[in-house]
């Protein structure tokens, strides 16, 4: 039997990689964009607006690039959904908006995987 490692007082134990500053916030973002197709996308654009206010603080680590992912599918759903919308009379509007539907659940599930095993997305 092996003893516990020492770990001094006011030190945090390493983490592994890909698990640096802002991960946490990471995983809070894509629970929001997956609550956003129940809560009228409310919750993603809150989730937008922490990874826009936190990007500094995660420069340089491998959570940027998660940060990065979540803000263009932000982007790129929104815009899609507001086509979608203008385009629901055509009935075209309805396959534009099941299409983006399918495509942000790929997404979020694609990043928050990647996040989970330490890669970016």
């Amino acid at each position: 039997m092996s003893e516990p490692e020492y770990i001094p007082a006011g030190s945090e134990p390493a983490r592994p990689e890909g698990f640096g500053p802002g991960r946490n916030l990471a995983v809070i973002v894509y629970i929001l964009q997956g609550l956003s197709f129940f809560l009228g996308g409310v919750t993603a654009l809150v989730g937008v607006i922490i990874n826009y206010v936190k990007l500094d603080d995660v420069r340089g680590s491998m959570v940027e690039a998660h940060f990065h992912w979540q803000i263009r599918t932000f982007w790129i759903a929104l815009l899609w959904t507001v086509i979608g919308i203008f385009t629901l009379a055509l009935i075209v509007g309805w396959f534009i908006l099941l299409g983006i539907g399918i495509w942000t659940i790929y997404r979020v599930v694609k990043g928050a995987l990647a996040l989970n095993d330490g890669k970016a997305p």
